[in-house]
């Protein structure tokens, strides 16, 4: 049974994601940015619509138009530049064998349990993906769970989006429930922005229905700077540790944003003040509206090179480059600088 404040800390991340801005004057008008922003870079919006959490936006530096948190969600002009090897699809995903369901790794697969987002990041590789054809309700999940049950080499599922945690509770408890019962499964990803953005969202429901699960539950949280991570955050982690959630983060490196030796230290070090361990770090997928985002992979090799001189080895994520099409991230070798 949910008590009185479960049902409260419900209410207030759904009421957190109806309460989101979508209009970027609004967002600077919020951090005192009004006059800071040529208004027809704001178009961009509708090449991909714009959506912050107030909470986020709460960690953004008043009057700072450099802020990394504001850079990662404002729309600007430059998402209508077209770059060679950019495009609509740079990981080769858009052709599932079932509908929300993504098998590009051997052992494991992705399952696009929810369409939307909290927070619409500008980077994101998915800004052109058709989730139109790929949502999924408990009656079309089912040929989801038959394709899992005649692949027995899959052995780990992770729910991915979207957002997973765009789905409520009880949703996820009944697919947990489903994948508890295929004997093959042993382990359920979680990949979401959603607990820093909206802290609220990682309810005590939520965290008892994982500690009960046979299955080994790890969050990959999705931060990119250190100034993400709070108090309030730090709390939403600690239920997540002690209902036995593994918690890793995986972060793309961006130009103007973290692509610099100290913000990665930083982040690493916040990262592990809130018990989560750096997993990876990525370099920019090539998606059409992102490239003003992207870092030369011997900048990227320099930066991790150095990393590993201030940090200790279990505080390096791994650099990892994805390649539509192959069948597990590329490592980038960090012995070739030249």
């Amino acid at each position: 049974m949910i008590q009185i404040n479960e049902v409260n800390l419900q209410t207030n991340w759904q009421k957190e994601l109806a309460n989101v801005v979508t209009d970027p004057q609004e967002l600077l008008n919020i951090l005192g940015l009004h006059d800071q922003f040529d208004a027809r870079d704001f178009a961009a919006k509708r090449l991909f619509p714009m959506r912050v959490p107030r909470p986020f936006i709460a960690k953004m530096r008043h009057g700072d138009r450099h802020d990394p948190l504001l850079l990662q969600v404002l729309p600007v002009h430059q998402e209508y530049l077209t770059e060679a090897g950019f495009s609509k699809d740079p990981l080769e995903e858009q052709d599932a064998p079932v509908p929300g369901l993504l098998h590009k790794y051997r052992s494991r697969v992705l399952l696009m349990l929810k369409t939307g987002c909290a927070v619409n990041c500008r980077y994101c590789f998915r800004r052109h993906f058709p989730y139109q054809d790929n949502q999924v309700n408990k009656r079309s999940l089912e040929p989801v769970f038959e394709y899992l049950r005649a692949h027995p080499e899959i052995n780990e599922v992770i729910l991915s989006g979207g957002d997973p945690l765009m789905a409520k509770d009880n949703m996820i408890a009944w697919v947990l429930e489903q994948l508890e019962a295929i004997p093959q499964i042993k382990r359920l990803r979680i990949h979401s922005r959603l607990p820093v953005v909206i802290p609220a969202r990682v309810t005590e429901e939520l965290c008892q229905r994982l500690a009960q699960s046979h299955l080994k539950v790890i969050l990959v949280n999705h931060i990119n700077h250190a100034n993400e991570i709070d108090d309030t955050f730090k709390a939403a982690m600690q239920r997540l540790k002690l209902a036995n959630v593994t918690l890793l983060n995986q972060a793309v490196l961006l130009k103007g944003i973290n692509n610099d030796v100290a913000a990665q230290a930083q982040l690493s070090e916040a990262l592990f003040d809130a018990d989560i361990l750096p997993y990876y770090l990525h370099l920019l997928d090539k998606v059409e509206g992102a490239s003003h985002f992207d870092v030369e992979e011997r900048e990227a090799k320099a930066i991790m090179a150095e990393l590993l001189e201030v940090l200790p080895g279990f505080l390096v994520p791994k650099l990892v480059r994805e390649i539509g099409g192959q069948p597990s991230k590329t490592p980038i070798d960090l012995g070739l600088l030249g």
